[in-house]
């Protein structure tokens, strides 16, 4: 489902924030609009309703219906699989969420599983029983939360499986090696969870980085979850222009004020 040319996948973790009217949704138009006016900005979204409840039929209809067709969603399994069964529901559990969630068709992108921050055990042959019950075809990324599961034998078996292991900054280790064919980050705020801004001096490196990764061939997945003060956006935006060649396309009319000092120093 991954198919096309290898690039750069730039979006935010979510879109519907009401702190983002007139910020960055034009004022007036209702949140019914609001998806198709995000499409027209980024080219992917990462979905974070599927990880909350089971989106009906019509809603997920609604999302392929409303952006055009090179737009991918990331979507967050159901936390009901992974906070409340703890990855032991490979039956009906995952029948109930993929016969909703394949429906996206061509326009899904990466599912991402999110682990809770208490399960601190890393446990290889219980992740894999999970791997094996997928749906093949489909590209899956795993973010654990706490970094015990940073182990050999887990990097292994997401190996395995090609599946991306998710490098983000909630945890205080980084994500030791990228696992799999392609690669998954998550920004969730320099400093401050949700809110902090990164600015263009932190996400240089980022840049170069991502850069040497997509000229090696591959696909990476980039999803900033600062969504407080519309610092998602703007990093977005400042990370989009880094890279070049990005279909990003910030409103020209949208006010994007100076990097704070935070944001200059990483």
């Amino acid at each position: 489902m991954l198919g096309g040319m290898r690039a750069i996948h730039l979006g935010t973790s979510g879109y519907v924030y009401k702190h983002w009217k007139a910020l960055f949704y034009p004022p007036g138009l209702p949140t019914s609009r609001w998806l198709p006016y995000y499409a027209q900005v980024f080219s992917t979204v990462e979905l974070n309703a599927s990880f909350y409840r089971l989106p009906t039929v019509d809603a997920v209809d609604g999302w392929y219906a409303q952006t055009p067709p090179g737009f991918r969603f990331a979507c967050k399994g159901s936390r009901y699989l992974t906070h409340m069964k703890r990855l032991t529901d490979v039956g009906e559990g995952l029948a109930r969420f993929f016969r909703v969630i394949l429906r996206l068709g061509p326009k899904l992108g990466p599912v991402l599983w999110q682990l809770p921050p208490h399960m601190k055990k890393p446990d290889p042959e219980r992740l894999e029983r999970f791997l094996a019950a997928l749906p093949r075809g489909i590209h899956s990324v795993f973010e654990f939360r706490d970094a015990a599961w940073y182990h050999d034998e887990v990097l292994e078996v997401l190996d395995r499986w090609d599946v991306a292991l998710c490098e983000h900054d909630l945890v205080p280790v980084p994500a030791p090696r990228p696992t799999g064919s392609f690669r998954y980050l998550r920004f969730h705020g320099l400093g401050a969870r949700y809110a902090g801004r990164y600015g263009r001096t932190a996400l240089r490196p980022v840049a170069r980085d991502l850069k040497a990764w997509r000229q090696k061939g591959r696909d990476a997945w980039v999803y900033f979850n600062n969504d407080l003060h519309g610092h998602a956006l703007l990093d977005a935006f400042d990370l989009a222009e880094l890279l070049g060649h990005v279909p990003v396309h910030p409103p020209p009319d949208m006010q994007r004020p100076p990097e704070t000092e935070s944001s200059r120093t990483a």
